[in-house]
């Protein structure tokens, strides 16, 4: 089985800025730089005949390359507890109309749609019971930009978990124009 995503891979000046606000909560699992990446959508456990027509229907996805940029830090809870750190991008609809195209591709090679509203986000941080507050994070971070930055391919991954966390791997780039 392969467990499979599908993303945007970040420039590296992008993954640096990133990384230089990572820390100061006590107990937080902050990504690694092979772990920055914009989520375009993700598909799961997957066997490999379907994972090879994903990655061709992924291959008949065309759109124009466009420009966002990272824009404020913000959290995703689950049940009342704070669960994730991330960084929101702008503007978001160039990103969601790649999204709804991405979904479509999954769907038609039997991939279940997905049912949750797209925020688009770069996840910084899995947090858990133990995790320190985040209020003086993202007081810090609520006016945190970059530059605007080229999105012009997105890929097929798959993510190997492990103790460690998550290992990703790309499978296929796919160049917009």
């Amino acid at each position: 089985m392969h467990r499979l995503f599908i993303a945007i891979a970040l420039p590296v000046a992008i993954r640096t800025k990133l990384l230089s606000i990572m820390g100061g909560i006590d107990g937080a699992r902050w990504q690694t730089d092979a772990q920055l990446h914009l989520t375009l959508r993700f598909i799961g456990e997957v066997d490999r005949h379907q994972a090879q027509d994903i990655a061709a229907a992924l291959g008949g996805i065309g759109a124009a390359p466009f420009a966002i940029r990272l824009s404020s830090a913000g959290t995703f809870d689950r049940r009342g507890r704070v669960d994730a750190l991330w960084v929101g991008v702008t503007p978001h609809d160039e990103l969601k109309a790649l999204h709804n195209k991405v979904d479509r591709a999954c769907t038609l090679v039997g991939v279940a749609p997905d049912k949750r509203a797209y925020l688009p986000h770069i996840t910084l941080a899995r947090l858990n019971r133990s995790s320190g507050p985040v209020d003086n994070f993202l007081a810090l971070h609520a006016g945190f930009s970059s530059t605007e930055f080229t999105i012009d391919q997105f890929g097929l991954f798959e993510s190997e978990l492990g103790r460690q966390g998550a290992v990703y791997h790309l499978v296929e780039r796919y160049r917009l124009a």
